[in-house]
């Protein structure tokens, strides 16, 4: 159901919500003191008060009646989560991957439900699932490990800050460094190469895959941020 909220803010209207938006339009009053967003979730980005004074602003929200405002798991530190979840520690329902993994991307912190996707030094998978929609899910790549070339590059990474992906973990290599640390999307990987994979289409989709030292079933939950990367069977809440 809509919801309609009234705020103040000086600088920052991320700051003041304290969650993202995708803005759909917008319509700011000449006087400069009325701005009216539509907006849906996503990222919301330059939105600021550059005239250093209060801006009274009216949003729309549009969000599901179980929506609830708050702290959400994406805005904690993965210390955090394991410190204020360690009976699913315990348990083996939340793990911590090897700290094998490289930091790429303007998004360090992200988090979402877990794609998986299988190959070995052929990325023809890969492209097909960065072409649907992400709706801020993780993907995540076992390619084996292998060194030898990259299965991701800046083009694919574009594509998946596009389609809406929150992040991509590889098992493997990437490519074009300059251009996907450029890209709004988080992603994470063992190290760069600059040879481009095999395009046969080999491998499997939507299986459980063992990467950085933890087995992982699509539908579970990824959060990473600069201290490393956490898998939960489930959504965390606090």
């Amino acid at each position: 159901m809509a919801r309609t909220s009234r705020i103040m803010f000086c600088k920052n209207l991320r700051s003041a919500l304290g969650i993202c938006f995708h803005t759909r339009s917008n319509s700011i009053n000449k006087g400069g003191r009325l701005l009216t967003f539509s907006l849906q979730g996503g990222a919301l980005a330059g939105l600021k008060d550059r005239n250093n004074y209060k801006v009274s602003c009216e949003i729309k929200l549009g969000f599901p009646s179980h929506f609830q405002f708050g702290r959400t798991m994406a805005s904690l530190a993965t210390a955090e989560i394991c410190d204020t979840n360690m009976a699913h520690q315990a348990s083996g329902d939340l793990r911590v991957l090897q700290p094998v993994f490289q930091i790429y991307g303007q998004s360090r912190v992200f988090s979402g439900p877990v794609v998986t996707v299988k190959v070995f030094e052929d990325n023809v998978l890969v492209r097909e699932l960065i072409e649907t929609k992400g709706e801020g899910r993780v993907l995540v790549i076992d390619g084996g490990g292998s060194l030898r070339c990259a299965l991701l590059g800046g083009n694919l990474a574009q594509l998946a800050q596009n389609m809406g992906w929150a992040g991509i973990v590889i098992n493997g290599c990437i490519r074009d460094v300059d251009e996907i640390n450029g890209c709004q999307i988080g992603v994470r990987a063992l190290t760069s190469n600059p040879l481009k994979s095999n395009k046969k289409g080999t491998g499997e989709k939507h299986v459980p895959v063992y990467v950085a030292g933890t087995l992982i079933w699509e539908g579970e939950w990824l959060y990473a941020d600069s201290d490393g990367i956490l898998v939960s069977k489930f959504e965390l809440s606090v």
